[in-house]
């Protein structure tokens, strides 16, 4: 079952590359005593990621923070290496902060996991945003497939 708005955000793991080589990040402690806008991609690199979905929120990072969120975090189902190089691609240090969910875990924890078989990708994650106030989701906007528009930063400033 999919995760909901006023659900809590599931315990469970990310892992973040630093400086000192990849890190864990408990879902916890990350989402707890702020707000957290996360947006979800089905890899990085792809097209629409990276055309559109990635740039959005680097775009529109200050009016998101100027709309009370305290960070802007991206995860996918790829590993912290390839997260962190499509950062580096993008320009996306110090905007967005890349929670790698290489085993897919979160992804279907919040239910909301996809199967990317049929493109050689396997288990991924769905194209999804939300906000995460102090670790319960306050807005959630899931995408149909193939489409490109509630996840967007775009819409989730018109929610905020």
């Amino acid at each position: 079952m999919a995760i909901k708005v006023g659900d809590r955000i599931p315990s469970t793991n990310f892992v973040k590359a630093t400086a000192d080589g990849p890190q864990p990040v408990d879902s916890d402690s990350f989402f707890k005593g702020r707000k957290v806008a996360l947006f979800s991609v089905p890899g990085a690199f792809t097209p629409t990621c990276s055309a559109r979905h990635l740039p959005g929120f680097i775009a529109k990072a200050d009016e998101l923070k100027a709309k009370g969120v305290d960070e802007i975090a991206c995860t996918a189902v790829n590993d912290a290496f390839v997260l962190n190089a499509w950062s580096d691609n993008a320009g996306a240090k110090d905007k967005v902060t890349m929670l790698a969910d290489g085993n897919g875990d979160f992804a279907k924890a919040v239910g909301l996991q996809m199967d990317g078989s049929k493109f050689g990708m396997g288990q991924r994650g769905q194209r999804f945003s939300m906000v995460v106030d102090d670790g319960v989701v306050t807005q959630l906007n899931v995408e149909e497939p193939g489409a490109f528009s509630v996840s967007s930063a775009e819409h989730m400033i018109e929610q905020l």
